[in-house]
């Protein structure tokens, strides 16, 4: 080292700290930049985003390769430098030029480049992706070594380089979704939300009820039969014998009017042009039902309990209503038929709402975990059909009821005014 001139020292270490300063900023870079963003980008043909790609898919080789030529250089410098601060003031220098060389290392060859690279990743980490390639071909043998050795502690310490880390769970991807901002429009996160909600949902939340099912009976009188069929404000209409649970299947309303239109409808051209009934068990998640609706090519599906009891009817449209909120041809929605407001602040509500949909349409937080309906939540609070005009606080909301009949509350009134969280 004698034989070299001080300059040629400083130039050297000029370039050393350069190194440094590289190495440093290309490890921060890489290792800040969006998966998915490389990703996507590298499938457009981005050149320096498919080196990147390249090299994260072997992380460890990688943090190899920029330690040991990052240390290599952080080793290295303050050897010149002490050499240089010896030529210029003796072992005074040398403790200066250490204490300088600590700075500035700081400053500019780790905080200020690694600050600068998590700042902007793709900047810094696309164009050092290509010189960091050619260096792993040449540093092979050594970050191999490197590797394996690492290798053998992880598995002492029993860690597991096979992670998937980069993998996103459920929760992490909702809160991918909620904090995109005004990169996806609200509507549209609140439809991917609903779809990760898709496997919380069951059929029973979404279904009709058996009570509100729109049916025909095939024993009625055939001038209303011949009625329901015109008036009918669906498509498919479930047709049965005297009592619901002896279903007989689903009428398309383009093949009874088509027979009406020829003269050729009666009760026994009816039974003949049903479908078969499509059952489906309650507690199905959506997200399930919608592929079964998919793969049995099937729109309309009768909801049966674990005896084969009918609870209720669940379509395509219902599910579809879950992810994209309720379809309808006007512009402004239409005023909720369960749900009346009054002049003192409080709601008049049908006791048979769903407490979903009650819950979504008010934005209150009544428990949805058990009682699908308003008056099953009332009911099991209470464990009792209670009497006229009792008054009771449900998770908070003060409720009163005002009409019972057929053994079930029929209407109720809330008064969200007076709502206390419960502790």
């Amino acid at each position: 080292m004698d034989a070299i001139s001080t300059g040629t020292l400083l130039v050297i270490l000029v370039i050393l700290i350069l190194c440094s300063a590289y190495f440093s900023g290309s490890e921060t870079a890489l290792m800040t930049l969006n998966r998915y963003r490389l990703r996507h980008l590298a499938d457009s043909g981005n050149k320096g985003a498919k080196k990147a790609a390249k090299l994260l898919e072997k992380p460890d080789k990688l943090i190899g390769l920029i330690l040991i030529c990052n240390n290599f250089v952080n080793i290295l410098a303050p050897v010149l430098a002490a050499e240089i601060g010896r030529r210029m003031s003796g072992d005074l220098g040398v403790a200066v030029a250490t204490g300088i060389l600590t700075i500035v290392i700081l400053i500019f060859a780790e905080v200020t480049p690694k600050t600068m690279a998590a700042l902007h990743p793709e900047k810094v980490a696309f164009p050092s992706s290509y010189f960091l390639t050619v260096l792993a071909v040449v540093m092979r043998p050594f970050v191999s070594g490197l590797n394996l050795i690492t290798t053998l502690f992880l598995r002492l310490m029993g860690a597991d380089k096979e992670t998937s880390a980069n993998a996103l769970s459920q929760e992490e991807l909702r809160t991918v979704v909620n904090e995109a901002g005004a990169l996806i429009p609200q509507r549209h996160q609140d439809m991917l939300l609903s779809i990760l909600d898709l496997e919380k949902i069951t059929v029973e939340d979404a279904m009709v009820p058996r009570s509100e099912i729109y049916a025909i009976n095939v024993n009625d009188d055939f001038k209303l039969i011949n009625k329901q069929v015109t008036q009918s404000p669906h498509t498919r209409v479930l047709v049965y014998r005297d009592n619901i649970d002896d279903a007989v299947g689903f009428i398309h309303l383009r093949d009874a009017l088509r027979l009406q239109s020829k003269q050729q409808f009666s009760k026994s051209s009816l039974l003949r042009a049903v479908k078969e009934l499509y059952f489906i068990p309650e507690g199905t998640p959506l997200n399930v039902q919608l592929a079964n609706f998919q793969r049995n090519k099937e729109r309309v599906g009768i909801v049966v309990d674990e005896y084969g009891d009918i609870q209720g009817l669940v379509t395509v449209d219902d599910i579809l209503e879950e992810i994209v909120g309720d379809f309808t041809t006007t512009m402004v929605p239409a005023p909720s038929e369960e749900i009346f407001p009054q002049q003192d602040g409080s709601y008049l509500i049908d006791a048979g709402i769903n407490i979903r949909e009650l819950n979504k349409e008010m934005d209150w937080e009544l428990p949805i975990d058990g009682p699908k309906t308003l008056n099953g939540l009332i009911l099991e609070y209470l464990e009792e059909i209670p009497a006229q005009y009792t008054s009771l606080r449900l998770a908070g909301y003060p409720v009163e009821v005002i009409d019972v009949g057929d053994n079930m509350v029929k209407t109720v009134r809330v008064m969200p005014q007076f709502y206390e969280r419960p502790n």
